[in-house]
């Protein structure tokens, strides 16, 4: 089980722990994260799941697919560390993941 760090826009801190092979959006759900709505349930089909992961995390996270990148279109402040919680799956190598949510989603 992997522990993982969500930082609100207002500094505010949740730590959580996720099982291999969830979403790190599914983790953000189960423990009522802020600013993680989830609309779509984790289709990828829409971008109420958008966080910014740091950038000592990128590599492990991996890179955006095409359709996160056009779902990304529709998050507000996207910048080049956006992803969408959806996409990416907790493992042990991501054990100590911090990542930042937006102060809004669409």
């Amino acid at each position: 089980m992997a522990k993982v760090t969500f930082v609100g826009s207002d500094g505010s801190e949740t730590v959580c722990e996720g099982n291999d092979g969830m979403t790190l959006m599914e983790v953000a759900i189960k423990n009522s994260v802020n600013g993680i709505d989830a609309d779509c349930g984790g289709a990828c089909a829409c971008a109420t799941c958008h966080i910014y992961v740091r950038e000592d995390w990128q590599a492990a996270t991996g890179e955006r697919t095409e359709m996160e990148s056009d779902m990304l279109d529709f998050a507000f402040e996207v910048k080049d560390n956006s992803r969408l919680s959806c996409q990416i799956k907790m493992s042990d190598a991501l054990d100590g993941l911090t990542v930042d949510v937006p102060e809004k989603q669409f």
